[in-house]
């Protein structure tokens, strides 16, 4: 029989276990580096693919502090996600993508959700939270992979308005958007991705483009806009409720936030050099592989 220090953080193999024992009661040098450097791979891969990092941040949390509440964790992964979306946005300012227009009708929607899914998420088991974030992610991998690319729609249609966006670089976007029914998504968004602790970009991004016709690097800049609006406000809430108040949640956000704000920079440089379709593609490979792994420690 393993013994308890060998199974504490999911069952991690034995030659695992100090780093396991490190994540799960320790706070040290080396935990704020590793998480540092966490940070920046999810920055670099979450502004990639619009995404904020939270679909990643928040199964990899999960899995090395099994003890904490879903609270915690969510809080934890929400205060990453809004630097990271921050830093990705400030970058996607320059080069010239973001939508603000739409992105600041679509932030408002979400934040009644938003505010909602923070407070809910207190009373959640840990278990059947575990379980639903594994679902989720499995689902948007399948819905990714299976759908096809929608064409960016021009033609002036009821309900739709008429965009067009010229990057830095000079290329032109041409699309149309249902304002209203995005708006409405977007209500949804912020109600599953507060009490999820993902950021919302992971569900945003496949919504933008699938259903609402953006041209794919517009959705991503676009969804970190987002993203920076929504996740504040989510952090905030969390902060009023105390969430941060168990372990070392507030040094956790702190040093998840150094490493993603240098790997938003690099998420974004390499945006302009991967084609859209790519970008998918490392997305629904991202949802597949954290699906599997929180769906074994669940099991």
């Amino acid at each position: 029989m393993r013994s308890a220090a060998m199974t504490s953080c999911h069952g991690f193999p034995v030659v695992w276990v100090s780093c396991a024992k490190m994540f799960c009661t320790l706070f040290t040098v080396a935990t704020f580096v590793a998480l540092v450097l966490l940070g920046f791979a999810v920055g670099a891969f979450g502004t990639l693919v619009g995404a904020g990092g939270g679909f990643i941040l928040t199964p990899v949390l999960l899995i090395l502090y099994p003890a904490d509440s879903a609270a915690t964790i969510t809080a934890v992964s929400l205060v990453a996600v809004f630097w990271n979306a921050a830093s990705g946005s400030i970058a996607y300012t320059w080069q010239r993508r973001i939508d603000y227009r739409t992105g600041l009708m679509f932030a408002i929607s979400t934040l009644p959700g938003a505010i909602a899914g923070a407070v809910v998420v207190q009373f959640a088991n840990r278990r059947f939270f575990d379980a639903v974030t594994a679902l989720l992610l499995a689902g948007l991998a399948v819905w990714i992979v299976t759908s096809r690319t929608t064409e960016p729609r021009t033609a002036s249609q009821s309900g739709r308005s008429i965009r067009r966006i010229t990057d830095r670089d000079g290329k032109s976007y041409d699309y149309s958007v249902p304002v209203a029914r995005g708006a409405i998504f977007s209500v949804g968004v912020g109600f599953i991705s507060a009490f999820l602790g993902i950021g919302g970009g992971v569900i945003h991004v496949p919504l933008l483009v699938e259903l609402l016709g953006f041209p794919v690097h517009i959705a991503t800049a676009t969804s970190h806009f987002i993203l920076a609006i929504m996740s504040g406000t989510s952090s905030l809430t969390h902060v009023a409720l105390g969430s941060f108040m168990q372990g070392h949640g507030l040094r956790r956000a702190a040093s998840l936030s150094v490493g993603v704000v240098a790997g938003a920079q690099l998420g974004a440089l390499l945006s302009k050099r991967i084609a859209g379709d790519r970008i998918r593609q490392l997305l629904a490979l991202g949802l597949i592989a954290l699906a599997v792994r929180l769906g074994v420690s669940v099991l």
